[in-house]
Protein backbone atom coordinates (compact mmCIF):
# COMPACT_ATOMS: atom_id res chain seq x y z
CA UNK A 1 0.00 0.00 0.00
CA UNK A 2 1.36 3.40 -0.92
CA UNK A 3 2.05 5.89 1.83
CA UNK A 4 0.23 9.06 0.80
CA UNK A 5 0.09 12.32 2.71
CA UNK A 6 -1.82 15.21 1.18
CA UNK A 7 -1.20 18.83 2.04
CA UNK A 8 -3.58 20.71 4.25
CA UNK A 9 -5.55 23.51 2.51
CA UNK A 10 -4.03 26.84 3.43
CA UNK A 11 -0.60 25.45 4.23
CA UNK A 12 2.50 27.11 2.75
CA UNK A 13 3.01 24.36 0.21
CA UNK A 14 -0.61 24.60 -0.87
CA UNK A 15 -0.51 28.37 -1.31
CA UNK A 16 2.80 28.22 -3.13
CA UNK A 17 1.54 25.84 -5.77
CA UNK A 18 -1.94 27.36 -5.87
CA UNK A 19 -3.32 23.89 -6.54
CA UNK A 20 -6.04 21.95 -4.81
CA UNK A 21 -4.81 19.08 -2.64
CA UNK A 22 -4.91 15.71 -4.34
CA UNK A 23 -7.47 13.24 -3.12
CA UNK A 24 -5.75 10.35 -1.39
CA UNK A 25 -6.79 6.69 -1.44
CA UNK A 26 -8.38 6.98 2.00
CA UNK A 27 -10.72 9.74 0.81
CA UNK A 28 -11.67 7.75 -2.29
CA UNK A 29 -12.36 4.62 -0.24
CA UNK A 30 -14.47 6.61 2.20
CA UNK A 31 -16.57 8.09 -0.56
CA UNK A 32 -16.98 4.67 -2.20
CA UNK A 33 -18.21 3.26 1.11
CA UNK A 34 -20.67 6.11 1.54
CA UNK A 35 -22.11 5.48 -1.93
CA UNK A 36 -22.68 1.81 -1.17
CA UNK A 37 -23.10 -0.91 -3.76
CA UNK A 38 -26.03 -1.64 -6.02
CA UNK A 39 -28.69 -4.15 -5.02
CA UNK A 40 -28.61 -6.17 -8.23
CA UNK A 41 -25.66 -8.52 -7.39
CA UNK A 42 -27.30 -9.55 -4.12
CA UNK A 43 -30.77 -9.79 -5.68
CA UNK A 44 -29.39 -11.91 -8.51
CA UNK A 45 -27.66 -14.24 -6.04
CA UNK A 46 -30.87 -14.67 -4.03
CA UNK A 47 -32.88 -15.32 -7.18
CA UNK A 48 -30.31 -17.94 -8.24
CA UNK A 49 -30.52 -19.68 -4.87
CA UNK A 50 -34.33 -19.77 -4.99
CA UNK A 51 -34.24 -21.12 -8.55
CA UNK A 52 -31.72 -23.81 -7.65
CA UNK A 53 -33.80 -24.96 -4.68
CA UNK A 54 -36.96 -25.15 -6.80
CA UNK A 55 -35.03 -27.18 -9.40
CA UNK A 56 -34.28 -29.90 -6.84
CA UNK A 57 -36.36 -33.06 -6.68
CA UNK A 58 -39.31 -32.73 -4.24
CA UNK A 59 -37.66 -35.00 -1.64
CA UNK A 60 -34.81 -32.50 -1.26
CA UNK A 61 -36.97 -29.38 -0.92
CA UNK A 62 -38.53 -27.82 2.14
CA UNK A 63 -42.32 -28.01 2.16
CA UNK A 64 -44.46 -26.23 1.33
CA UNK A 65 -41.99 -25.34 -1.40
CA UNK A 66 -43.74 -22.09 -2.28
CA UNK A 67 -42.63 -20.64 1.07
CA UNK A 68 -38.98 -20.97 0.06
CA UNK A 69 -39.80 -18.84 -2.97
CA UNK A 70 -42.23 -16.37 -1.43
CA UNK A 71 -40.43 -15.51 1.80
CA UNK A 72 -37.02 -14.56 0.29
CA UNK A 73 -38.74 -12.55 -2.44
CA UNK A 74 -40.90 -10.65 0.07
CA UNK A 75 -37.93 -10.01 2.36
CA UNK A 76 -35.78 -8.86 -0.56
CA UNK A 77 -38.49 -6.44 -1.71
CA UNK A 78 -38.74 -5.11 1.87
CA UNK A 79 -34.97 -4.55 1.95
CA UNK A 80 -34.93 -2.73 -1.38
CA UNK A 81 -37.88 -0.53 -0.34
CA UNK A 82 -36.26 0.18 3.03
CA UNK A 83 -32.91 1.02 1.43
CA UNK A 84 -33.59 2.03 -2.19
CA UNK A 85 -30.93 2.80 -4.73
CA UNK A 86 -27.57 1.86 -3.30
CA UNK A 87 -27.07 -0.13 -0.10
CA UNK A 88 -25.94 2.67 2.19
CA UNK A 89 -28.26 2.76 5.18
CA UNK A 90 -27.24 1.32 8.54
CA UNK A 91 -30.46 0.31 10.28
CA UNK A 92 -31.02 -2.51 12.74
CA UNK A 93 -34.20 -3.80 11.12
CA UNK A 94 -32.47 -4.02 7.74
CA UNK A 95 -29.73 -6.15 9.28
CA UNK A 96 -32.31 -8.37 11.02
CA UNK A 97 -34.36 -8.90 7.85
CA UNK A 98 -31.19 -9.68 5.89
CA UNK A 99 -30.14 -12.21 8.52
CA UNK A 100 -33.54 -13.91 8.47
CA UNK A 101 -33.45 -14.20 4.68
CA UNK A 102 -29.95 -15.67 4.62
CA UNK A 103 -30.81 -18.03 7.48
CA UNK A 104 -33.82 -19.35 5.53
CA UNK A 105 -31.66 -19.96 2.46
CA UNK A 106 -29.05 -21.73 4.59
CA UNK A 107 -31.69 -23.85 6.35
CA UNK A 108 -33.26 -24.95 3.06
CA UNK A 109 -29.90 -25.95 1.65
CA UNK A 110 -28.88 -27.67 4.87
CA UNK A 111 -32.06 -29.76 4.67
CA UNK A 112 -31.25 -30.76 1.09
CA UNK A 113 -27.64 -31.59 1.97
CA UNK A 114 -28.58 -33.73 4.99
CA UNK A 115 -31.26 -35.55 3.00
CA UNK A 116 -28.80 -36.27 0.21
CA UNK A 117 -26.11 -37.53 2.60
CA UNK A 118 -28.62 -39.77 4.38
CA UNK A 119 -29.79 -41.20 1.06
CA UNK A 120 -26.23 -41.95 -0.01
CA UNK A 121 -25.33 -43.63 3.28
CA UNK A 122 -28.51 -45.64 3.84
CA UNK A 123 -30.04 -46.37 0.43
CA UNK A 124 -27.94 -48.25 -2.11
CA UNK A 125 -30.70 -47.94 -4.71
CA UNK A 126 -30.82 -44.15 -4.75
CA UNK A 127 -29.66 -42.89 -8.13
CA UNK A 128 -28.62 -46.48 -8.90
CA UNK A 129 -29.25 -45.98 -12.60
CA UNK A 130 -28.80 -42.23 -12.69
CA UNK A 131 -25.31 -41.09 -11.64
CA UNK A 132 -25.85 -37.87 -13.59
CA UNK A 133 -28.86 -37.07 -11.44
CA UNK A 134 -26.78 -37.62 -8.31
CA UNK A 135 -24.08 -35.28 -9.55
CA UNK A 136 -26.74 -32.71 -10.51
CA UNK A 137 -28.29 -32.71 -7.03
CA UNK A 138 -24.86 -32.54 -5.43
CA UNK A 139 -23.90 -29.67 -7.73
CA UNK A 140 -27.03 -27.70 -6.85
CA UNK A 141 -26.43 -28.16 -3.13
CA UNK A 142 -22.77 -27.20 -3.53
CA UNK A 143 -23.56 -24.07 -5.58
CA UNK A 144 -26.24 -22.99 -3.12
CA UNK A 145 -23.77 -23.53 -0.29
CA UNK A 146 -21.30 -21.16 -1.98
CA UNK A 147 -23.91 -18.44 -2.48
CA UNK A 148 -25.35 -18.81 1.02
CA UNK A 149 -21.96 -18.40 2.68
CA UNK A 150 -21.14 -15.51 0.35
CA UNK A 151 -24.26 -13.78 1.68
CA UNK A 152 -23.17 -14.44 5.28
CA UNK A 153 -19.70 -13.02 4.63
CA UNK A 154 -21.23 -10.02 2.88
CA UNK A 155 -23.79 -9.27 5.64
CA UNK A 156 -21.46 -9.30 8.62
CA UNK A 157 -18.97 -6.56 7.83
CA UNK A 158 -18.16 -3.29 9.50
CA UNK A 159 -19.78 -0.06 8.39
CA UNK A 160 -17.71 1.76 5.82
CA UNK A 161 -16.19 -1.41 4.38
CA UNK A 162 -15.50 -0.99 0.68
CA UNK A 163 -15.41 -4.49 -0.95
CA UNK A 164 -18.60 -5.53 -2.74
CA UNK A 165 -20.68 -8.70 -2.84
CA UNK A 166 -18.59 -10.20 -5.63
CA UNK A 167 -15.56 -10.14 -3.28
CA UNK A 168 -17.39 -12.26 -0.74
CA UNK A 169 -18.75 -14.54 -3.45
CA UNK A 170 -15.16 -15.13 -4.55
CA UNK A 171 -14.16 -15.87 -0.95
CA UNK A 172 -17.00 -18.38 -0.57
CA UNK A 173 -16.15 -20.07 -3.90
CA UNK A 174 -12.47 -20.54 -3.14
CA UNK A 175 -13.23 -21.75 0.37
CA UNK A 176 -15.55 -24.38 -1.11
CA UNK A 177 -13.05 -25.51 -3.78
CA UNK A 178 -9.61 -25.10 -2.22
CA UNK A 179 -10.94 -25.74 1.33
CA UNK A 180 -8.73 -22.90 2.54
CA UNK A 181 -8.30 -19.14 2.12
CA UNK A 182 -6.36 -18.12 -0.97
CA UNK A 183 -5.48 -14.43 -1.24
CA UNK A 184 -7.74 -13.52 1.69
CA UNK A 185 -7.11 -14.30 5.35
CA UNK A 186 -9.87 -14.24 7.92
CA UNK A 187 -9.18 -12.03 10.92
CA UNK A 188 -12.36 -12.04 12.96
CA UNK A 189 -13.23 -15.25 14.87
CA UNK A 190 -16.71 -15.47 13.32
CA UNK A 191 -15.19 -15.33 9.83
CA UNK A 192 -12.73 -18.10 10.65
CA UNK A 193 -15.53 -20.27 12.02
CA UNK A 194 -17.72 -19.64 8.97
CA UNK A 195 -14.88 -20.59 6.62
CA UNK A 196 -14.15 -23.75 8.61
CA UNK A 197 -17.82 -24.73 8.55
CA UNK A 198 -18.15 -24.09 4.82
CA UNK A 199 -14.96 -25.99 3.95
CA UNK A 200 -16.03 -28.97 6.09
CA UNK A 201 -19.49 -29.07 4.52
CA UNK A 202 -18.13 -28.80 0.97
CA UNK A 203 -15.48 -31.46 1.57
CA UNK A 204 -17.97 -33.90 3.09
CA UNK A 205 -20.54 -33.36 0.35
CA UNK A 206 -18.04 -33.58 -2.50
CA UNK A 207 -16.44 -36.74 -1.10
CA UNK A 208 -19.73 -38.58 -0.63
CA UNK A 209 -21.31 -37.52 -3.93
CA UNK A 210 -18.24 -38.25 -6.05
CA UNK A 211 -17.57 -41.57 -4.31
CA UNK A 212 -21.18 -42.68 -4.78
CA UNK A 213 -21.20 -41.61 -8.43
CA UNK A 214 -18.00 -43.55 -9.12
CA UNK A 215 -19.46 -46.60 -7.36
CA UNK A 216 -22.57 -46.44 -9.57
CA UNK A 217 -20.48 -46.12 -12.70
Amino acid sequence: MHDYRGTTPGSPSDMATNEKPARGPSAELGQAAERGEHWWPVALAIAAVVGLHVALAPRYRLHPSWLVVAIPVVLLVALIVGDPGRIDRQRLWLRIVTGIMIALITLANLYAAIRLVVDILTNNKVFANNPGGLLAVGGVVWATNVIAFALWYWDYVAAGWVPRFVDYLSLAFWTATAFSPTDISAVRPWAKLLMMLQAAASLSLATLVIARAINIL
